[in-house]
């Protein structure tokens, strides 16, 4: 089967539906293809945490937009404006935190210091041993297994041809256009889009582009139901600890802790010692979470470049091809800067600038 379209994104997480959404309404035909199923891979096992407080400052604009983006998607994706509190138990920790949140401030950040009883009076369960904290009223969270059937709705009205689980076997170039086979046959289009995240070096590096593409793979941990314990997101100076608890009671604890794994192999694995580190820290600042008997673990794939910041426009060397890929906060983000890369291929000009990778290989 072969058929010709406008242009074929590859990667059905969130980057890749918003890309081909923004692309379908501004006129052209899309075709989506996805291994498995959409928002299944990291945009749909992370801990859907959308906080100001953990972006990068190079990231603001971009994380303000996206948090927007979620905040409209309302109650079809979870969300939920909760308010978020980050702690620090120590004079270093505060120092770190203090200098940390002063730049996100300046980034434009709703985000003011707290005292150590102001923020043990927004959270009375919280540790009495906390030195500082800040707060950020727009912090909270929104519910990533609803991702998929969330962009799976918003791809059908947007009249983009969805492929799930048709893993991609071949990218051909020419000067015309761009070939892809998958399992269910070859699709011609006059470009296409790498949104691929964690798998976006092996795939890059077969068309003969070697990205500097590191991949870490984060565990979560989710907690049986338990009494109220927190209305707000918690979270640590270091960025190790985010926490939430919701509606129904349970408590979702992330904060990157590292499993073990590699992309091309599937799903990463939960090691014991870096899950323990992740909970105590957990009961140390929620000490009631002693009491919690853990439901599930489990490990997301996370693309990360050199400088921590996104590879988002055409592919270096690689005639007719886009990469999006390596967004730290990436589910925060991803609904704007999808929007932005469609808009690049639109040839629109672009709200806020994106994130050319030739950076790196200029470097080379």
């Amino acid at each position: 089967m072969s058929m010709n379209y406008d242009c074929a994104v590859i990667g059905g997480g969130i980057m890749g539906a918003a890309t081909s959404i923004r692309l379908a309404e501004g006129g052209m035909k899309v075709i989506l293809i996805e291994a498995a199923q959409i928002g299944m891979g990291a945009s749909g096992v992370n801990a859907g945490t959308l906080s100001l407080q953990i972006k990068r400052v190079a990231l603001m604009p971009y994380a303000l937009k996206g948090h927007e983006i979620w905040s409209q998607a309302g109650d079809k994706v979870g969300f939920k404006e909760s308010g978020g509190i980050t702690l620090a138990f120590t004079e270093r920790e505060a120092e770190i935190l203090e200098e940390r949140m002063a730049a996100r401030i300046g980034a434009g950040a709703p985000i003011e210091m707290i005292s150590s009883s102001r923020a043990r009076e927004l959270e009375p369960h919280l540790a009495d041993r906390i030195v500082a904290a800040s707060y950020c009223h727009s912090d909270g969270y929104a519910n990533s297994s609803m991702t998929g059937s969330y962009y799976r709705e918003q791809l059908k009205n947007a009249g983009v041809t969805v492929l799930e689980m048709s893993p991609v076997e071949q990218i051909l170039t020419d000067g015309e256009g761009v070939s892809v086979t998958c399992s269910q046959g070859i699709f011609r289009a006059k470009r296409a889009v790498l949104a691929t995240g964690a798998w976006t070096k092996a795939i890059s590096a077969r068309l003969g582009v070697h990205l500097p593409i590191n991949v870490r793979i984060n565990t979560v941990s989710v907690t049986e139901r338990m009494p109220k314990l927190a209305k707000r997101v918690i979270g640590h100076a270091t960025g190790l600890l985010t926490l939430k608890q919701s509606t129904n009671g349970t408590v979702l604890i992330g904060g990157g802790w590292q499993g073990v794994g590699t992309p091309e192999a599937g799903r990463g694995h939960v090691v014991t010692e870096s899950l323990t580190n992740n909970l105590r820290l957990a009961q140390y600042a929620l000490p009631e979470l002693a009491d919690a008997r853990l439901v599930r673990c489990w490990t997301g794939f996370e693309a990360n470049s050199p400088d921590f910041l996104p590879m988002a426009g055409p592919l270096p060397g690689a005639e007719n091809l886009f990469v999006l890929c390596c967004v730290r906060g990436g589910y925060t983000i991803g609904p704007y800067i999808g929007r932005l890369m469609g808009d690049l291929i639109l040839g629109r000009e672009l709200e806020q600038p994106l994130f050319d990778p030739v950076r790196f290989l200029e470097k080379q």
